[in-house]
């Protein structure tokens, strides 16, 4: 692990050491699990972005007109009267 000098202003500071004091971790640490979090969770999105895109199906009728938004709840709203 490396250590690393950052910046921040006041009202974040005194933010993270409160939420460090929560948690019972220190300053340092906590930082360090918000940083991999974010990457996890932006490495998801890409992920899944990249899998979206390479969906090849295609959201075609068939020349076949599409069912009304009515027609497709109308089944569906049966059950909830």
């Amino acid at each position: 692990m490396k250590n690393v000098t950052i910046t921040v202003d006041d009202t974040a500071l005194e933010w993270v050491r409160i939420e460090a004091a929560k948690r019972n971790t220190s300053v340092s640490r906590l930082v360090g699990e918000m940083l991999a979090e974010k990457m996890r969770h932006d490495d998801a999105y890409e992920r899944a972005y990249r899998e979206w895109q390479a969906d090849q199906r295609t959201w075609t009728s068939s020349g076949a007109p599409y069912p009304s938004r009515d027609a497709i709840y109308a089944g569906r709203l049966d059950g909830f009267r």
